[in-house]
């Protein structure tokens, strides 16, 4: 009988132990930790950049603890849409063709597609690219490889993994043109300047978004609040002067817009 009761007495135990409220879930954020100043590591191999620090601040108005998952950037769309993360905040341009599978937030900063030419390749303009024998590179799941596809049917594209490979086919002459956004060109051809030039003059105009997963209506309303309230307080300013400093002084010695700049997101 006594050995019936401590048996008891311990199986409520257990089973207390087991309904022990738990601490709020973790915010999983999807990237590409390959694109600086955006999504990177830092010297501890630790996830660093402005989209890093956007997440922290979004999971800390949001009470929770933040779990950043680094991934290919054609992988993380099927991630989303599968449950393996919440959000996407990876410099991903709000697109007609992903809003037909996954959701967007507002906008939250704007871009524009541009060119890193080969030097001596006598590309000034993207019109200047879709002729026979142009050699054009782009990297796979970016809005420069899904413009190619759709304007560029004369020259032969290229389609690569990784920036950095693109980015070499220029400096190595093997293709004439690379299409990406105006920061990372600009941020190539200074790194470049030998062999690269950057023709920034823009062909196309983005917005860069939060991706969420279809449904999910009440977080997509917090990230929009988070967003408004961030930008109100100051928070983009911020990460231009932590990450973007350089850049923003180039861009404005050359009358191009900048990312931070006003009327940036949401238009």
């Amino acid at each position: 009988m006594k050995i019936y009761v401590l048996l008891l007495c311990f199986g409520i135990l257990v089973s207390g132990c087991g309904q022990q409220p738990e601490g709020p879930q973790p915010l999983v954020v999807g990237m590409e930790l390959a694109y600086p100043p955006f999504e990177m590591t830092d010297e501890k191999g630790d996830p660093s950049g402005v989209s890093v620090d956007m997440a922290k601040a979004l999971a800390g108005n949001l009470e929770r603890p933040l779990e950043i998952r680094n991934m290919s950037f054609d992988g993380l769309i099927p991630a989303l849409k599968t449950g393996s993360i919440d959000l996407i905040i990876s410099s991903m341009t709000a697109t007609e063709e992903r809003a037909k599978s996954i959701d967007f937030s507002d906008p939250y900063l704007h871009t524009e597609l541009s060119l890193l030419t080969s030097k001596g390749s006598g590309v000034e303009t993207v019109a200047d690219l879709n002729h026979a024998g142009r050699v054009v590179v782009v990297k796979l799941g970016t809005t420069g490889d899904v413009y190619a596809k759709a304007h560029l049917d004369k020259a032969t594209l290229r389609v690569l993994d990784k920036e950095n490979a693109c980015v070499m086919e220029v400096v190595q002459g093997k293709a004439d043109a690379f299409l990406f956004d105006q920061l990372s060109v600009y941020q190539n051809a200074k790194r470049h300047p030998d062999t690269t030039e950057a023709k920034l003059a823009s062909f196309q105009r983005e917005s860069w978004a939060i991706g969420i997963r279809q449904g999910e209506d009440e977080l997509k309303a917090q990230v929009n609040e988070f967003l408004e309230d961030f930008r109100n307080e100051g928070g983009f300013e911020k990460l231009g002067e932590t990450y973007l400093g350089e850049f923003q002084k180039g861009f404005r010695e050359l009358g191009i817009p900048f990312v931070f700049d006003p009327p940036a997101a949401g238009k």
